[in-house]
């Protein structure tokens, strides 16, 4: 768990300027009906100033100034200190009616660990750190947000129908905010396909800080490449969605244990930076499912990209699926040989968990402990 940071807010109350007055009328022996027509206002509209009933409006600030000599800014303070007293004690009461949809739908100990929120002591600040990670004001806005099938995101009916919406929202708001910090040039299609096609080189050596490199080329490409670890609730391989018409997000979760899963995932999310529309909203959970059109189209672009189908049928049809064959054929491609292992599995022409599955590499990024 990360470290738990003070509480901030203190909860007690600020008394109304009214408190002042009277303090001030009583040291000088000014009694409210003096005071009163000393400013030209109704004993009524004193007795409720006094009281904390009226609010100190900016007028009556100046009167002050002049019939108390204390000036208008020092009763202005007050009123506004007051009044945010007020809003915030109105405000302590909602969060802590907000507590039990956090404890029940937000993972809110993975998002400390990860240091995506602060861990706070009392709940109601937690529920507060919380809806500021979200850019929201309670949780009617957050399902309105994150789960209403209505709106236009299509991750978002997703969402509606997932187990743990709130995990995936999660991880789907920290890829964005990541994003949104990532200063990209404008999108540009022939520079991400020239991105990609270097990008496809690491996986031969897989060079330390070859997750750098990735973010940089995509960068400067007009694409915001984010690695998120994932949450509890949350079993996402990627998500790819547009964040402006000229910025692309393309996410990836930190769950891979193999190169092979890794490298296709990536090309299957950048597939649909190039082939599908910037309306669209793709998010891949790790569950087999049935894959739509355009998820196919992915599939297929990320199978070709990675090894041309000419040559992998050459290959296949072959039949040699030894450790020296794999390893050759993958160099010839400068490809991993674990990227060839997965294919062949995946397209029944190897069982899995082959005994070929020696040529995946495992990857890990960092304190990601792949839980």
């Amino acid at each position: 768990m990360g470290k738990t940071v003070e509480n901030e807010y203190n909860p007690s109350s600020v008394s109304p300027p009214g408190g002042t007055i009277r303090d001030i009328l009583d040291e000088r022996g000014i009694s409210q009906a003096e005071l009163a027509e000393r400013m030209g206002r109704s004993e009524k509209f004193v007795s409720n100033l006094v009281n904390g009933e009226a609010p100190l409006k900016q007028e009556t600030a100046l009167q002050l100034e002049r019939v108390l000599n204390v000036p208008a800014h020092f009763w202005n303070s007050r009123e506004q200190q007051y009044r945010e007293s007020l809003a915030r004690a109105e405000e302590e009461t909602d969060l802590q009616s907000f507590v039990e949809w956090m404890e029940e739908c937000i993972p809110v100990r993975d998002m400390v660990e990860y240091g995506w929120i602060p861990g706070r002591d009392r709940e109601t600040d937690q529920v507060r750190e919380v809806l500021d990670f979200f850019g929201v004001m309670s949780p009617q806005e957050w399902k309105s947000i994150w789960l209403n099938p209505e709106t236009k995101a299509a991750f978002r009916k997703t969402l509606a129908f997932a187990s743990e919406p709130g995990g995936v929202a999660a991880w789907l708001r920290h890829g964005e905010r990541e994003a949104q910090e990532l200063d990209c040039p404008p999108y540009d299609e022939e520079e991400f396909r020239n991105a990609l096609r270097e990008i496809r080189t690491l996986s031969l050596e897989l060079p330390d800080g070859f997750d750098r490199t990735m973010r940089d080329k995509c960068r400067q490409a007009g694409v915001a490449l984010v690695f998120t670890p994932q949450v509890e609730g949350a079993k996402i391989s990627g998500a790819t969605r547009w964040l402006k018409t000229d910025k692309a997000l393309v996410q990836m979760s930190l769950r891979y244990k193999t190169d092979d899963q890794f490298w296709f995932t990536f090309f299957h999310e950048a597939a649909h930076v190039l082939l599908h529309g910037k309306r669209d909203v793709f998010l891949e959970e790790t569950e087999e499912e049935d894959r739509d059109g355009k998820e196919q189209e992915a599939d297929d672009f990320a199978a070709d990209f990675l090894i041309p189908e000419e040559d992998y049928e050459a290959f296949v049809e072959a039949e040699d699926f030894s450790f020296a064959s794999v390893r050759s054929f993958a160099e010839k491609q400068g490809i991993a040989p674990g990227i060839v292992v997965g294919r062949l599995e995946h397209d029944g022409h190897l069982p899995w968990k082959t005994r070929l599955n020696g040529l995946k590499r495992s990857l890990r990024w960092g304190d990601d402990d792949e839980r």
